[in-house]
């Protein structure tokens, strides 16, 4: 498999679909009036948000490298002690030649990558350390040192579980994300997604460049076109909303919904009842409890309207 087939796998169209309606949700709430302005300023925007995306996914994959790493550090102080027992001078160091953290580490673009300040000034040394000796004192980190063999299943694995459990799944790192990565909040779970589809993939990943240039085409185009076609959109909600309070209604749900309308008339590869299913999921992650329903009935109802019209024309996608 090519890394640009990676990349496609990894990066949905869901994640391009979040990125444009925060790209909007940042414009409607800054002022930006005038079409022309915010399609140039929205993406700005877009593209800043997809960076911000791809750095906090490298900071992911960088601290579990770092919390991995952290055993040949550990057992080097051990055996350093002015009286060390015989566990300090018999600390395992196997995790530190796991082979998928080599892989990991020889990859050119991780490395290039992780040269940017950007991304390595946000590994906090100190919950590195705190992570990997609540690592170490696992069940499943002993039993991984247990044996000097190595399976290229089990070296993933332990590696995964130092992401899964020991990190994502421990509460002080992720209130120190919350708290010093810029996104976090908005963004983990979509993170946590990527690195599932990071672990699950066995070929060589791009960390310099997130989304394949057709992907990065259709965000700006689904930009683009929820901005030039805003009036006529709102024009067929508009009368969807007779049963709903419309100065209630989110404005998360209203972008939403623009950008699904768009993509109902002007994405003609993207069948319909993808979209519509796509941005209920979308509102459930992001907007009210009872967002999910809203946008399903009122984009159903508008897809009635348009295919009763004759103006939806879906085109076959070629499958490759």
């Amino acid at each position: 498999m090519r890394p640009k087939q990676v990349l496609n796998r990894m990066i949905g169209r869901r994640n391009i679909r979040v990125k444009v309606m925060q790209a909007l949700y940042t414009l409607a709430t800054t002022g930006v009036t005038t079409p022309e302005e915010q399609k140039e300023k929205g993406s700005e925007l877009l593209d800043d948000k997809i960076s911000r995306f791809l750095d906090l996914f490298v900071i992911s994959v960088l601290y579990t490298v770092r919390i991995a790493q952290y055993a040949e550090k550990d057992a080097g102080k051990r055996a350093s002690k002015y009286l060390p027992t015989d566990d300090d001078l018999n600390v395992s160091t196997k995790i530190a030649g796991n082979e998928f953290l080599w892989k990991i580490l020889n990859n050119e673009t991780f490395v290039e990558k992780i040269k940017d300040k950007e991304v390595s000034r946000y590994i906090d040394e100190d919950q590195v350390r705190r992570i990997y000796k609540k690592f170490a004192d696992t069940p499943e980190y002993k039993k991984y040192i247990s044996t000097r063999e190595r399976d290229y299943k089990s070296e993933l694995a332990i590696i995964k579980y130092i992401w899964d459990e020991q990190l994502y799944g421990d509460e002080t790192a992720m209130e120190h994300f919350t708290d010093e990565l810029p996104g976090w909040e908005d963004d983990m779970e979509m993170v946590k997604i990527l690195m599932d589809n990071f672990f699950k993939s066995s070929s060589k990943v791009n960390f310099l460049k997130l989304i394949s240039a057709e992907k990065n085409e259709y965000a700006h185009s689904l930009l683009h076109t929820t901005v030039d076609k805003e009036e006529y959109c709102v024009e067929l909600i508009q009368p969807k909303l007779v049963n709903w309070d419309s100065e209630r209604v989110a404005l998360i749900d209203l972008l939403l919904l623009r950008m699904g309308v768009s993509e109902l008339l002007y994405f003609p590869t993207i069948p319909t009842k993808v979209t519509i299913n796509e941005y209920i999921e979308i509102a459930k992650l992001y907007s009210t409890p009872q967002s999910g329903q809203f946008v399903n009935g009122v984009l159903d109802n508008i897809l009635k309207d348009l295919t009763k019209a004759d103006k939806i024309h879906k085109e076959q996608r070629n499958s490759k």
